[in-house]
């Protein structure tokens, strides 16, 4: 008879974690972690938790939580116990002497291992000064020497971190705040440098709810209202893909998958954008048996649908720092959106989720050889870390290491500002005032120049030199790192080319106005009547509209002619034929009436008919060079037409839009123009020395409000600096 059948008054979460750990170390005394339970009880009895539980509900949760991920027999022992050497009567020589040294050792490891408050105070004015650094320093490198003889420790650590983040909901609000921001700044990035992702995501996600709860709640509900379309949309698209992979002979199990609430939020916060803005919320991921099945997998994947070649990443030929491997790829699917795939081995999944874990699993009693590789790599970084030196030269070291896509620096006055890896005097610039950034010409770095796309160090004090005239330069988009700073520089680039669009406008209209014989001083007194009567909030936005061939200039000074009386226009000789306006239909377009190639009339556009010896009429918009060439040169063949509206016909269009270059972004482009229901006939991208682009495209729109729906949303993109309609081409004369 086994012991769990002996003992029946066992709790039925305890039966179930010998049966769990049972399933994976089927040869092991697994009985041993009853009598783990019995002594934890027992040193436990009549303590409660915050939440009024009894105590031992706490350590049975964490002993889940390692078996979860497959730790071995002594580990999850030693979870069962992590709180008795601290919090009960029993020692170390007790433990031992019960359970032997190697859980009596990972008991007192723990035990040993608490975190410095004072790291989790640097961003409170006192703990930001420099002087604090040595003080820190040293508590974290005794912190540090406490598990630098068994990793493992750590991992007992996250696990009742996690645990203890679970039922955070008891504590009162500035605790919940304190312990969230511990998890966020130490225990999560320490899970990710271990590669345990099961308990790295669960991690972010719960101090997430508990520092932003309005956010979390927010992103919540959205997630949830629009995951029933998209799951059901990445099911369809799931069946596809095996159903391809099955005709190829490969076995696979194919699943969606989550993005998790955190990943999501930063994605936010990092680019600037709203949650309706992310076109790549769908993912799945592909495990198959071989690594040579992972390639093929990836060409089928890119066979089905159309892959974003820039957003591969190979990470079986390179694999991350953490020990992980995979095959990443984001492709466009028939919807327009995208969705990220993830292949890789039964193996490679197994360390994926467990991370540095999975090599201390058991093996039929083999050593793991990658486990001691990666063992001596991780106890040499904690021996760094642990060696006496300077403390502001360890502090620098440990924050690069403990935050690998992070650099801490300094302000003249003391203050800490954290960027990302790869910032520039630029992005701390931007960070510390946008009047900073957009006025800086050049920068130092503990007291010597250094040039703007210089990479910052940790522990450089960073000083900032402004002039008035110093303005933002296209160059610095390809040296910032910070989404922030990139925003800012991108909204500059934006309200000069937006003053060069109205200029423009300006022109037109009055130009157009000029033409049609009405005196500049009349245009300026009614204009904002006429911004107001097209629908345009301001004048600005009409003339800007119209520069960018959004709006009419002709359509205009039609509004200005129906608000003066005859005797205000002057007598100049009208450039127009007077003749009834012919009426044309959306869907013309035949032998008789046909749409100039060189401008492309839209539906709502001003336009004008040009009748051709012997091909019919051709339609221009009115702004055209051409048919303002042919005005004067044989206006009797030049006629006024209307569109007769009501139509559902689509009708290509030639767009440009200029962007900062950046990865990934004519998908988001076609996303947009997908969900906008513009059809893409052609596309042309040119990059610029200065990190910019050109995409010029083709598209099918309904007609001009269409287009401009589309350029609106569009404009939604951070990298877009401008969308407007391509210029009508001048013939040759």
């Amino acid at each position: 008879m086994s012991a769990i059948a002996q003992d029946i008054d066992l709790p039925e979460s305890v039966t179930e974690l010998v049966e769990k750990v049972r399933a994976y170390l089927p040869s092991e005394p697994t009985t041993k972690i009853i009598d783990a339970y019995h002594y934890a009880e027992e040193m436990h009895k009549g303590q409660k938790r915050s939440s009024g539980e009894a105590y031992i509900t706490h350590p049975l949760a964490v002993a889940h939580i390692l078996a979860d991920i497959n730790m071995d027999l002594e580990t999850v022992i030693a979870g069962l116990l992590h709180d008795v050497i601290e919090d009960t009567p029993a020692t170390y020589d007790q433990v031992k002497k019960r359970f032997g040294k190697t859980v009596a050792d990972r008991v007192q490891g723990v035990s040993k291992l608490e975190w410095p408050t004072e790291l989790l105070e640097r961003e409170n004015e006192v703990a930001r000064k420099r002087q604090e650094v040595t003080k820190i320093a040293e508590n974290l490198r005794k912190m540090l020497l406490a598990i630098s003889d068994d990793l493992r420790v750590l991992v007992i650590k996250l696990a009742d971190r996690l645990h203890n983040m679970q039922t955070l909901e008891s504590l009162r609000p500035d605790k919940q705040a304190r312990i969230a921001t511990e998890t966020l700044q130490i225990y999560a990035p320490l899970a990710h440098r271990l590669g345990i992702w099961q308990i790295k995501w669960q991690l972010d996600n719960l101090a997430f709810k508990y520092l932003f709860p309005n956010e979390y709640k927010d992103l919540s509900e959205k997630v949830s209202r629009s995951r029933q379309e998209r799951d059901r949309e990445v099911d369809r698209l799931v069946v596809a893909l095996k159903e391809r992979l099955a005709e190829q002979g490969i076995k696979a199990e194919v699943r969606g998958r989550s993005k998790h609430l955190w990943s999501i939020f930063q994605k936010m916060r990092r680019e600037n954008i709203e949650f309706e803005q992310i076109h790549d919320l769908m993912a799945v991921r592909v495990i198959v048996n071989t690594e040579g099945e992972c390639y093929q997998a990836l060409g089928i994947v890119h066979d089905l649908w159309v892959p974003i070649q820039e957003l591969f990443y190979d990470y079986i030929g390179k694999p991350k720092p953490n020990g992980y491997r995979s095959l990443h790829t984001k492709v466009i699917v028939p919807t327009g959106q995208t969705m990220e795939v993830q292949i890789r081995t039964q193996e490679m999944h197994r360390v994926a989720e467990h991370g540095l874990a999975a090599h201390w699993q058991y093996k039929e009693g083999k050593e793991d050889a990658a486990a001691a590789a990666k063992m001596t790599k991780l106890r040499a970084q904690l021996s760094d870390w642990t060696d006496p030196r300077h403390s502001s030269e360890f502090m620098n070291s440990l924050l690069g290491d403990l935050y690998p896509d992070q650099v801490t620096v300094w302000t003249p006055r003391g203050d800490v500002i954290e960027l990302p890896v790869g910032s520039t005097p630029i992005d701390y610039a931007y960070r510390i005032h946008t009047d900073l950034g957009a006025h800086c010409f050049g920068a130092k770095a503990n007291g010597r120049m250094v040039p703007l796309n210089y990479q910052l160090r940790n522990g450089d004090v960073m000083e900032i030199l402004t002039r008035p005239s110093a303005a933002p330069s296209m160059d610095w988009l390809k040296w910032v790192k910070t989404s922030s700073a990139r925003s800012k520089i991108r909204a500059y680039f934006r309200r000069i080319r937006r003053e060069g669009s109205v200029d423009r406008g300006r022109e037109l209209v009055e130009r157009e106005a000029e033409r049609s014989g009405f005196a500049r001083n009349l245009l300026q007194e009614h204009i904002e009547t006429i911004a107001t009567a097209m629908h345009f909030n301001t004048v600005e936005d009409l003339l800007a509209s119209v520069g960018e061939g959004l709006a009419s200039a002709t359509n205009a000074i039609t509004k200005l002619k129906a608000l003066l009386p005859a005797k205000h226009e002057e007598a100049a000789i009208p450039t127009e034929v007077s003749r009834p306006r012919t009426v044309v239909s959306e869907g013309t377009h035949d032998v008789l009436t046909r749409r100039a190639r060189c401008c492309l009339p839209l539906p709502g556009d001003d336009i004008l008919g040009y009748i051709t010896r012997g091909r019919g009429m051709v339609m221009h918009r009115s702004m055209c060079p051409n048919i303002r060439a042919y005005q004067d040169r044989e206006p009797e063949r030049v006629i006024a037409l209307d569109w007769n509206t009501g139509g559902k016909s689509m009708f290509p269009v030639g767009i440009r839009i200029d962007t900062t270059d950046r990865i990934g972004l004519l998908g988001d482009v076609t996303t947009i123009l997908a969900e906008m229901q513009c059809n893409i006939r052609a596309a042309k991208i040119r990059a610029h020395q200065n990190n910019t682009a050109t995409i010029e495209i083709e598209i099918d729109a309904r007609d001009s409000d269409h287009l401009a729906q589309a350029f609106q949303k569009l404009r939604t993109l951070g990298d877009v600096l401008n969308v407007y309609r391509q210029e009508p081409k001048p013939k040759k004369a």
